[in-house]
């Protein structure tokens, strides 16, 4: 998924805290992220999840925490990229790892921003 209006705000301090966030987020919830990346416009993650919790629903708590947080600890964003007050797009992309192997997407996702 990636920040409304597809602003380029995860770089340096914001990408790496973003990550962090997201692991926090995964423990919390008891899912496993498997392999992220950011790419100054989106973030790809490979997530591992209990399918009674469901995709949508980690992919929620992770857009609704990391936009609170990240307002909070970096407050430029709002100011300069994101002035509607909303961090992600409403849009997400979900699919399952089938079609190709596990070690295939996992290398997709650790060159985004290579």
């Amino acid at each position: 998924f990636c920040p409304k209006y597809r602003r380029g705000s995860l770089v340096d301090k914001v990408s790496d805290r973003l990550k962090e966030i997201c692991n926090e987020i995964a423990t919390t919830y008891d899912f496993e992220i498997i392999e992220m990346e950011t790419n100054k416009n989106h973030i790809h993650l490979l997530i591992s999840c209990n399918p009674r919790f469901g995709i949508m629903s980690c992919v929620t708590a992770i857009k609704s925490i990391t936009a609170k947080t990240l307002f909070k600890e970096f407050p430029y964003i709002k100011k300069n990229y994101l002035w509607g007050g909303k961090f992600w797009s409403r849009s997400s992309f979900v699919s399952t790892v089938g079609s190709v192997s596990l070690e295939t997407v996992k290398k997709y996702i650790e060159n985004q921003g290579k």
